[in-house]
């Protein structure tokens, strides 16, 4: 059983509405989502593109639901573009974490990215070379440290399609940053889709994770994507995630390591799918129920 006291519940709005594809989930408003989240029994949220930008608002609609912030995606391209301008960016979208009561910002490295194009999925990644790499760790280690001084921790999620998605990749990542700096956001979805075992990438990393989401995957369709070529946005509409329990990743293990390391801070449901064919509420209602029955959260 997890810990109440240190271990807390969320649940991303991308099964509502989709900022990749925004024509998924275009019917349902920010406050429906908010609301069926705490319908569902979740007490934390990620930033969607149709929440309010204006703290005073946002953190309105989210009290009167007893929903907290707890982690915004973030967009880094520090291979492609000058740091700067990542920089920039960084301490903005950290500030209006840090106003809402977040501890957490979730980066991935967007640069030549496949993930939100139409592209297959499983060909052709971008791969770094040395000096790529050594912008990226020394970019990292530098936003980590505004974010640290800030009081916020800064978690790399890595991520299909990207340039940190295979467990080497993760490997060199995890070697090259600073564990001072930067932590880990792990995916049990994108680790089970890029082929790995979730459990050995969490069991060797626990100790480093700050944020983690809590995603399932239906091996079947990611069969068929491979087979056919499909993009990760087609794999989405298809089906390719699901929420906890209702696909093939065994998440046992997963509870167990997070209970035996002690781990601190959010576990957030995270699995985008067609609202139009997984109806939200159901779906969240559907992972509440398992994580309480799997946990005693």
């Amino acid at each position: 059983m997890l810990d109440k006291k240190k271990v807390k519940l969320g649940i991303a709005p991308i099964g509502w509405t989709n900022d990749d594809m925004p024509d998924l989930g275009k019917e349902n408003t920010f406050e429906q989502c908010v609301s069926e989240m705490a319908l569902a029994g979740f007490t934390g949220s990620e930033v969607g593109g149709k929440y309010p930008k204006n703290v005073t608002k946002l953190k309105k609609a989210l009290d009167l639901r007893g929903i907290e912030i707890c982690n915004c995606w973030f967009s880094s391209f520090l291979i492609s573009k000058p740091y700067e301008e990542t920089e920039k960016e960084f301490i903005e979208q950290t500030d209006f974490l840090k106003a809402m009561g977040a501890k957490v910002i979730g980066v991935s490295e967007q640069s030549y990215s496949i993930q939100g194009k139409d592209h297959p999925i499983f060909e052709g990644k971008y791969v770094m070379n040395d000096e790529e790499w050594k912008l990226l760790v020394q970019g990292l280690n530098k936003l980590g440290k505004i974010a640290k001084e800030k009081g916020m921790i800064l978690t790399y999620h890595h991520h299909m399609g990207t340039v940190v998605q295979t467990e080497e990749e993760i490997d060199r990542f995890m070697a090259e940053v600073d564990p001072e700096l930067v932590y880990l956001l792990f995916d049990s979805g994108h680790c089970s889709f890029a082929g790995m075992d979730p459990v050995k990438v969490l069991e060797k990393y626990i100790d480093r994770t700050r944020h983690i989401h809590l995603k399932d995957l239906r091996s079947d369709v990611v069969a068929q994507s491979k087979k056919e070529s499909w993009s990760f946005l087609k794999g989405v509409r298809k089906g390719t995630f699901t929420v906890p329990g209702d696909g093939d990743v065994d998440f046992t293990p997963i509870f167990d390591i997070i209970e035996k390391s002690g781990y601190e801070g959010y576990v957030v449901v995270e699995a985008e799918q067609d609202p139009a064919v997984a109806n939200p509420l159901e779906y969240a209602v559907k992972a509440r129920k398992y994580i309480a029955q799997k946990t005693g959260l």
